[in-house]
């Protein structure tokens, strides 16, 4: 990667309903143009998790029109960084990609009480790797 090319980042977990969204969502709103960032998921849910949602507008950052998307091989093929969130063995792996796994709680059924742990867990770790691949000049 060059040092001038947009770093990508692409989140992956299971349903796109929730982890992943989240972490889009923060580094979006975190590092702007600095970074390209998609998510999906290896069998995504019909929409995003209401809890999500919510937990997220609680710290103004709207994700209601957002809907989950399906992990394809060209996502993965365009990203500079591949971070699984429990997808497991149905992530596609190519040579070349840094690749992140990220243990967290699963959101899915579960309310906005628990969904906000995950979501500032899920945020420090977005900070951290804004910083990383995307500090501010």
């Amino acid at each position: 990667m060059s040092d001038t090319a947009t770093p990508s980042v692409l989140f992956v977990c299971v349903h796109n309903a929730g982890r992943s969204q989240m972490a889009a969502a923060f580094l979006t709103h975190l590092a702007g143009d600095r970074v390209q960032v998609r998510s999906a998921g290896s069998a995504p849910a019909g929409t995003v998790n209401p809890a999500v949602v919510e937990a997220m507008a609680e710290v103004g950052i709207d994700i209601a029109a957002e809907a989950p998307k399906v992990l394809t091989v060209e996502a993965v093929q365009a990203s500079d960084v591949v971070i699984t969130m429990g997808c497991g063995d149905t992530c596609p792996v190519f040579p070349g990609k840094r690749y992140l796994d990220w243990q967290l709680p699963d959101p899915a059924g579960q309310g906005v009480e628990a969904v906000r742990p995950i979501r500032d867990e899920i945020e420090k770790r977005i900070r951290s790797l804004a910083d990383e691949i995307a500090p501010v000049s």
